[in-house]
């Protein structure tokens, strides 16, 4: 199957909520090697002004991946998943990512690019957390991450 070019200014809703707690914190910062003390001790996170302890940078790849998969996992789409190689990743941060913050993530597909027999496949995932309870409740901006991937055509 061929990746569809009508997916290009498609939008996927946010779906289940992430609820950021903070051994998930800690592990991912022990996974990543970051040692900042604001990311394994509420005390040193909260001498510097945040609520509790503070996600490193890369934590957002977490929620950002989630909305990916809804794309994924599009019958539509024509994404082979075993066929995808990852390009590029960036992140833009409105506020940084804390432990007890509950996020949801809407993805965009703003770009869809044939490449020889494949297609390069950018996407915007805007997170946000939640004020409320709900996947309804107000939202304020956490982060932008945009991502793109490479979906080889047979034979690549």
């Amino acid at each position: 199957m061929t990746i569809n070019p009508d997916l290009q200014g498609r939008s996927y809703p946010a779906a289940e909520v992430y609820d950021v707690g903070r051994e998930k914190i800690r592990e991912f910062a022990r996974a990543v090697k970051a040692t900042h003390p604001a990311h394994f001790d509420v005390d040193a996170a909260k001498a510097l002004g945040h609520g509790d302890l503070v996600a490193p940078p890369t934590f957002a790849i977490i929620v950002a991946q989630r909305a990916d998969a809804q794309l994924i996992e599009d019958p539509d789409s024509g994404i082979d998943f075993s066929r995808v190689v990852h390009a590029d990743q960036r992140f833009v941060h409105h506020r940084p990512i804390v432990a007890g913050d509950r996020l949801v993530a809407e993805l965009h597909v703003d770009g869809v690019r044939a490449m020889g027999g494949g297609a390069m496949i950018t996407t915007r995932s805007e997170i946000f957390a939640l004020a409320g309870s709900d996947a309804a409740a107000p939202r304020e901006a956490v982060a932008t991450t945009t991502s793109s991937i490479l979906v080889r055509g047979e034979g690549q």
